[in-house]
């Protein structure tokens, strides 16, 4: 049974018992009261023994009704609790599959990363830095001779981890790989 579920069931069997428990304790004040009405219609004052005061009796009868009523509120409020539970679960496993998505991209980008060698590695980490990086800003930024670059970006392209596209005079690389 799910959290949504079983919260609403618990709210409905509180709400249940608690119009129950005003019941009674409406016919307990009931109760009382008309022995009270008898000692103020006779002008006498109650007894001055607690266990023969219709007044001390009545608050003793009410104390199990309380504890109960109070009990009640607390369920339902586990019941409120599951209901709401039951979102911010989904929330939580959903944040954690993306997390594990996204550190499971970043563990094969670093298993491919250990199999290239330093230039490659160099070309791969700044081509995923800035994806669609002139080849121009690209020898820049690593720090190659353009014959170098552009041997090195050969050999990635045969690999199949980058394609370059032709924009006007330079080229841009881009990422083939889905990281």
């Amino acid at each position: 049974m799910d959290n949504r579920k079983l919260g609403m069931i618990l709210i409905a069997v509180s709400l249940v018992l608690l119009v129950l428990l005003v019941l009674i304790r409406t016919s307990i004040v009931a109760a009382y009261q008309s022995e009270i009405d008898k000692y103020v219609a006779a002008g006498e004052a109650c007894p001055a023994d607690p266990d023969f005061c219709p007044h001390e009796q009545r608050a003793r009868a009410q104390i199990p009704i309380f504890i109960a009523g109070a009990l009640l509120i607390g369920v339902i409020s586990l019941g409120v609790y599951l209901i709401f539970f039951e979102k911010s679960q989904r929330e939580i496993l959903s944040t954690l599959k993306r997390e594990k998505h996204i550190q499971s991209a970043e563990e094969k980008f670093n298993i491919l990363l250990k199999g290239l060698g330093p230039e490659e590695r160099k070309v791969v980490l700044a081509v995923k830095e800035q994806d669609g990086i002139t080849q121009q800003t690209l020898r820049l930024r690593t720090d190659m001779h353009k014959s170098k670059l552009s041997i090195v970006l050969d050999g990635l392209e045969k690999k199949g981890l980058i394609k370059r596209i032709e924009k006007g005079k330079t080229k841009q690389v881009f990422l083939k790989i889905a990281l």
